[in-house]
C-alpha cells in the first residue's frame, strides 16, 4: 500500500530576510529526507501522498492543516511520515505530563506572532491515528537549551561557516515561570534513559526519531560543503546505504554511531513500543507499496 508523507523544513524565520533566528540546513534536509523516501519506493511523488511546506509556507496554521491532512484516512495507506527539520524549544508544562516541567516544541515560521506547536497537541492528533497504521515521526530540532554551551565551542570554522544550534529561547512569558518551577528530582530517570538509545515506550501510538535526547540540543553545519542537520543527514545517508531491510533497533545505533563519528556530542534517540523498536516496518511498508 502507498505512504502519505508531510516534509517541513525552515531555514527563513520571520520577518522575511535577514532578522528572523534563521538556519541553512533545513530546505537540503527535506529535499533529503523526500527523495531518499521516493528513491526506496517507501513514497510516490505525488501530491496526494506528498506533501511539502518549506519556510514562509510552513506557517502555524499551514502545519496544523498538514498533520491533519497527513492523519486524514486515505484508501490503501496503511504508513505515515512526519518529518521537521527547524528551530525546537520549549514551554512550561500546563498539563502536568512532563518529568521536567516542559513541553517541548517545533517553531513555525511564524512562531514569534502565531505560536509554537508543542508536543501535547501532537500527542492530541496522534490520538486519531487509525488502527494498523503506522505514523513515523522524525524531528530534526532541538528539544531544549541545556547542551548549547557544549555545542557552541564547535563554531571555529573557516569565514562565515560555522555549527547552528536549532534552538530558540522561549519567550518570558514561558521561560519564567520554567526556571523558577521547583523540578523532581530526575537525575535517575535522566540517568536511564541516556544509558539506551532505543527506548521502548509501550503506551506509544507511533514512532519517533529525534535528533537528540530531551536535555540536549540539536546542530546543523557544513557537511561536504552544504548546510545540513547532521542528525538528517546521517540518518538518510545510513538508510540509503542499509536499504530498508533493518530493524528500528539496527537503523538507530548505526545513525548513533555515524552521528558520533563527525565530531557531534548529540544522541539520537528512537522511541517507540518494544514491538516496533525491532520491526522491519520499512521494508514491509516498501514491499506493499510496490504490490499496490
Amino acid at each position: 500500500m502507498p505512504a502519505k508523507g508531510l516534509f517541513i523544513g525552515i531555514n527563513d524565520y520571520a520577518p522575511m530576510g535577514p532578522g528572523g533566528p534563521d538556519l541553512r540546513g533545513c530546505v537540503n534536509d527535506v529535499r533529503d529526507a523526500a527523495g531518499t523516501y521516493v528513491s526506496l519506493g517507501v513514497l510516490a511523488a505525488a501530491p496526494a501522498y506528498l506533501r511539502i511546506l518549506t519556510d514562509a509556507r510552513a506557517t502555524r496554521a499551514n502545519i496544523v492543516a498538514g498533520v491533519r491532512w497527513l492523519l486524514t484516512p486515505t484508501a490503501k495507506v496503511d504508513k505515515l511520515i512526519l518529518y521537521y527539520s527547524g528551530h525546537g524549544s520549549y514551554c512550561v508544562d500546563t498539563s502536568g505530563d512532563e518529568i521536567d516541567g516542559k513541553d517541548e516544541t517545533i517553531c513555525p515560521h511564524d512562531f514569534a506572532t502565531a505560536g509554537m506547536i508543542k508536543d501535547d497537541e501532537f500527542r492530541s492528533a496522534f490520538a486519531a491515528l487509525k488502527p494498523n497504521v503506522t505514523l513515523e515521526v522524525i524531528l530534526d530540532s532541538c528539544h531544549s537549551g541545556t547542551g548549547t554551551r557544549e555545542l557552541m565551542a564547535m563554531e571555529a570554522l573557516p569565514g562565515d561557516q560555522k555549527v547552528n544550534i536549532r534552538f530558540v529561547e522561549p519567550p518570558i512569558d514561558e521561560a519564567f515561570y520554567v526556571d523558577i518551577h521547583p523540578k523532581l528530582d530526575t537525575r535517575g530517570f535522566l540517568k536511564e534513559i541516556r544509558t539506551r538509545q532505543a527506548v521502548p515506550v509501550p503506551a506509544m501510538n507511533h514512532v519517533l526519531w529525534a535528533a537528540c535526547k530531551d536535555n540536549q540540543t540539536s546542530a546543523e553545519a557544513p557537511i561536504g560543503g552544504v548546510y545540513r542537520g547532521v542528525f538528517s543527514y546521517c540518518f538518510f545517508k545510513t538508510l540509503r546505504a542499509t536499504g530498508l531491510a533493518i530493524t528500528r533497533r539496527r537503523l538507530d545505533a548505526l545513525v548513533c554511531a555515524e552521528v558520533k563519528k563527525l565530531g557531534f556530542s548529540q544522541i539520537p534517540q528512537l522511541e517507540a513500543n518494544p514491538t516496533e523498536i525491532d520491526h522491519q516496518i520499512l521494508r514491509e511498508a516498501a514491499a506493499v507499496a510496490a504490490r499496490a
